[in-house]
């Protein structure tokens, strides 16, 4: 009975563990913050021991949900606040740029010169002349810019002429307008509600993305609460 019951907690255990991770969410290892992390190894820590608690398999159990709970409030408010998805997930480091080395945010992203140049290495660039910058992304991945004789194909090398590239200032997001980027674009509250009456929105509040381009042309995206259709992508 013994194996029996052993058996049966581990098939609950890892149920319970399945369900749990599809209501935290799919996450790839690379994109996984140090919290992520953690708490996947603890929950995972958690369904091995319940697997062979046979006295009491429900403490185990309570606290695999509470971890849960915890992951996804957490996960819930750093989608709400930038300030706390700042504290959780970190931000990005500029570890060169244009030549230039930033040894503090080196020692920041605790590595080294060595551990740089490897890196760089296993993403293709032996030479670093061939750089223009590289920057440690919030998930401890690094991200390389190539300068410009080393990147891709361009129109420019087939003498075209296409409008030069602009990505434009984010002043709505997520319902709310940043201040910041709307007084430095020069513009106002007042002409950004005009823009998002003539656009057909009520409010900003409906605004899940506005983004002023170079022009003064302003690209509005709607709040979408429906769930999308993913079976084309399955």
């Amino acid at each position: 009975m013994e194996y029996v019951s052993v058996a049966v907690t581990t098939a609950v255990a890892y149920i319970v563990l399945f369900i749990l991770c599809k209501l935290i969410g799919d996450k790839q290892i690379s994109q996984m913050s140090m919290f992520d992390y953690i708490t996947g190894i603890t929950i995972g820590s958690i369904a091995a021991e319940m697997a062979t608690e046979l006295e009491a398999p429900t403490k185990p159990l309570l606290a695999m949900a509470v971890f849960a709970l915890i992951s996804m409030m957490l996960s819930l408010a750093t989608s709400k606040s930038t300030a706390i998805h700042k504290i959780v997930t970190g931000r990005s480091l500029v570890l060169m740029d244009n030549g230039t080395f930033y040894r503090r945010n080196f020692k920041k992203a605790k590595i080294d010169i060595n551990d740089f140049l490897t890196i760089a290495r296993t993403s293709g660039y032996y030479d670093i002349s061939q750089i223009q910058a590289a920057i440690m992304e919030s998930n401890g991945s690094i991200s390389f810019l190539p300068t410009s004789l080393q990147r891709p194909l361009t129109p420019q090398d087939m003498n075209l002429s296409p409008p030069p590239p602009f990505s434009g200032t984010s002043i709505i997001i997520d319902g709310k307008i940043s201040s910041d980027n709307l007084r430095i674009s020069g513009k106002d509250e007042e002409w950004l509600k005009k823009q998002v009456y003539s656009q057909g929105f009520s409010s900003v509040e409906d605004i899940y993305l506005g983004i002023l381009g170079k022009d003064g042309s302003l690209a509005l995206y709607p709040i979408v609460n429906e769930k999308a259709d993913r079976d084309r992508f399955i």
